[in-house]
């Protein structure tokens, strides 16, 4: 199947992915709220915000797959107005989420016709939340490079036009059909045989891996064509320039799943002090306000993202940990707690200083990119930073960035949900 990068880059830290599988099992294939090709729209939508192709070819086989209209697939002026709606939290969700408000909220909730039920938007929250967060790893750990059937290589963009990419030639159409007759990996294939394949992938891949990059790193020799992704001034210089229109990207194939494709990450620090104001976890947590409310909603969904937010704080990370001179869990917290501060969320009880004495600056760099702008990410980035450690260990940084910034776009908006039922 098309996630096929991602389970083996996931594999390396085994327990996690049984449990990231069983929750987007449910959110894509078990009973719940919205119809199911409506959902791999939605996630169509989530992954176009970011100009993540992997995902969006993964979702639009499992739409036709689950009997959508393929007319949908000619863009969002040709679906329905409920789902069109959705637009709007959708793009603010995965740049700036901090701007959801009880107003975006009632408007989905009170248009006519085209209403949504409360049960049916959380579940699409939940699916963008989940999506966005999942297009910074497929960027982060670089699987948008990885063609899927072909194995590793730069993904083909198709001549620009007036259709949207996925209306393919005849050849292409033909691939698609042959795929489309294959079993989905999620949905189809039993977790216990999958957690004994993902151990054996556990086994074999992280020598070769390894092997790999000291490969490139031989061949490429040090400090050849260096030049800083557009994050700061300050920070020039320490990775390799993505290509804002190259292979990689393709955001003209993507155009016609978002509105507003100028609309991206801004800092929080450089917000407008009288227009939000910082988001305080002492007076809406996940924990005592969030999981209530979407397991409510949303039948079963709230122990599915909690396990899987304990799973990942529960990874090993010694080796990380030890080069910084700290215990595991503290260095976890420093990361979770950097992501969450971009996104204007604050802990009271930290020392946000201990932030700049435990992440570097290119590991610094690195997370923001991925977390806050993953479309500008290329697998230069992947490799060049912290060489020294094993490749599992750089996937588990990935699933850090992937939990915490699911569960900041949560918490906005059902702090949003809740605030519009109150």
């Amino acid at each position: 199947g098309r996630l096929e990068a991602v389970t083996q880059q996931m594999g390396y830290h085994p327990q996690y992915l049984d449990s990231f599988l069983k929750t987007q099992h449910y959110l894509m294939h078990m009973d719940g709220p919205l119809p199911f090709d409506c959902r791999h729209y939605i996630a169509i939508m989530a992954a176009a915000r970011h100009h993540c192709r992997y995902l969006v070819n993964l979702h639009v086989l499992q739409f036709l797959q689950a009997g959508g209209d393929p007319q949908w697939l000619r863009g969002l002026d040709y679906i329905p107005p409920k789902i069109r709606n959705l637009n709007e939290i959708n793009k603010i969700l995965a740049h700036r989420p901090w701007l959801i408000t009880k107003e975006h909220i009632e408007k989905l909730l009170k248009i006519s016709e085209w209403s949504w039920s409360l049960a049916e938007l959380v579940h699409a929250v939940v699916l963008l939340a989940h999506c966005h967060a999942l297009a910074s790893f497929v960027f982060g750990c670089g699987c948008e490079q990885d063609e899927g059937l072909g194995g590793r290589g730069s993904l083909k963009t198709l001549s620009p036009g007036t259709q949207c990419f996925l209306e393919a030639s005849n050849s292409c159409g033909q691939e698609l059909l042959r795929i489309s007759r294959k079993r989905s990996l999620d949905s189809c294939m039993e977790l216990d045989s999958l957690r004994e394949r993902m151990q054996q992938i556990h086994v074999e891949t992280e020598g070769r891996e390894e092997m790999r990059l000291l490969q490139q790193d031989w061949e490429e020799g040090e400090g050849q064509g260096w030049r800083g992704p557009c994050v700061t001034d300050s920070c020039a210089g320490l990775f390799p320039l993505a290509d804002p229109i190259g292979e990689v990207t393709g955001a003209t194939n993507l155009a016609c799943y978002m509105q507003d494709p100028d609309f991206g990450y801004q800092d929080f620090a450089r917000r407008d002090e009288n227009q939000t104001q910082v988001f305080r976890v002492q007076d809406y947590s996940w924990e005592d306000h969030g999981f209530s409310l979407v397991n409510r909603l949303y039948s079963d969904i709230g122990h599915l993202l909690d396990e899987k937010f304990r799973m990942v704080d529960g990874l090993q990370s010694t080796a990380m940990a030890k080069r910084q001179g700290c215990e595991p869990s503290v260095f976890k917290r420093g990361i979770w707690n950097y992501i969450h501060c971009m996104f204007g969320i604050r802990y009271d009880d930290y020392d946000y200083a201990e932030v700049n004495q435990l992440l570097e600056r290119v590991l610094k760099v690195y997370i923001k990119t991925v977390t806050c702008y993953p479309e500008k990410t290329n697998t230069e980035m992947f490799n060049r930073f912290w060489k020294q450690f094993k490749h599992s260990e750089k996937v588990h940084v990935n699933l850090l960035i992937l939990e915490a910034r699911m569960q900041a776009e949560l918490l906005y908006a059902l702090q949003a949900i809740t605030r519009y039922m109150i």
